[in-house]
């Protein structure tokens, strides 16, 4: 199955270097140096928006939503003559909206991923429109293997779907930057805090991931009494760690809904 990436940023090049593990057939239409100097890097083949919807099964949108319009009204002819499984990446545009900048008929397969599936720890939750048959989605899950996890989700919830995983990613960098400026000012070597923190973070992740038990179960049973955890929770509630934390989320959430109208 050869896959075509119309506009390749940061998320298209991490999706397709997941993608790079089960095919190494993938182009790429990006005129950035960035997006150049990646297609090299991974020895992808590299072309024109044209040459992606004439040559490509399977054809992820990869730019900006604002810029989806302009970037597919020339090529509408070639979308409705080629009929590829267009799967977009764009927040906040909605499958009927897709449909209607093609103004044609076929399968659509919308996704929210985010950053890490570029290392397999991804979240990418995804809807489709009827025209996407089960066959095409386990043939496109089993591709993305090695991407991270998949979760079909109804479309009215992608986009809050999108404020915690998609956007999350960003959050957890400021925290666990947050962590390591901690350890510095108490000591530790900067490259010491930050690897510290980062694999307590991913350990924390894990056991939330494996486990049954709620994170709130999870972070009780590491406060002892009087103990120095405690105290440190403490001062993450007097500064409103959780409600700064819902607020982001609440917040990204508004933006990527104004990004899709």
């Amino acid at each position: 199955m050869k896959y075509g990436f119309i506009g390749c940023g940061n998320m298209g090049s991490a999706i397709a270097k997941a993608l790079s593990k089960t095919t190494t057939s993938i182009i790429i239409s990006d005129p950035s140096p960035a997006a150049a100097a990646f297609t090299e890097e991974y020895g992808f083949e590299q072309g024109t928006n044209i040459d992606v919807l004439n040559t490509c099964e399977r054809v992820f949108l990869g730019v900006k939503p604002q810029m989806l319009e302009s970037v597919l009204a020339p090529l509408r002819l070639h979308i409705c003559r080629e009929q590829p499984i267009i799967i977009s990446m764009a927040a906040g545009v909605q499958i009927s909206k897709l449909e209607e900048l093609a103004d044609c008929q076929l399968p659509i397969i919308r996704i929210m991923p985010n950053t890490p599936v570029a290392v397999g720890k991804g979240m990418v939750t995804y809807c489709t429109n009827e025209l996407v048959s089960p066959e095409i989605i386990e043939s496109f899950k089993k591709d993305m293997q090695f991407a991270g996890r998949l979760d079909a989700i109804t479309e009215s919830l992608i986009d809050a779907a999108s404020a915690v995983a998609g956007c999350g990613p960003a959050f957890m960098y400021m925290y666990l930057e947050a962590l390591a400026d901690g350890a510095v000012a108490c000591g530790l070597p900067r490259a010491k805090a930050i690897e510290y923190a980062a694999m307590t973070m991913a350990g924390a992740a894990e056991m939330v991931l494996q486990g049954k038990d709620h994170p709130e179960k999870l972070k009780d049973d590491v406060c002892s009494p009087g103990g120095s955890t405690i105290i440190g929770v403490k001062a993450l509630e007097a500064h409103a760690l959780r409600s700064a934390a819902i607020q982001a989320v609440i917040d990204a959430y508004r933006r990527t809904v104004e990004l899709g109208t």
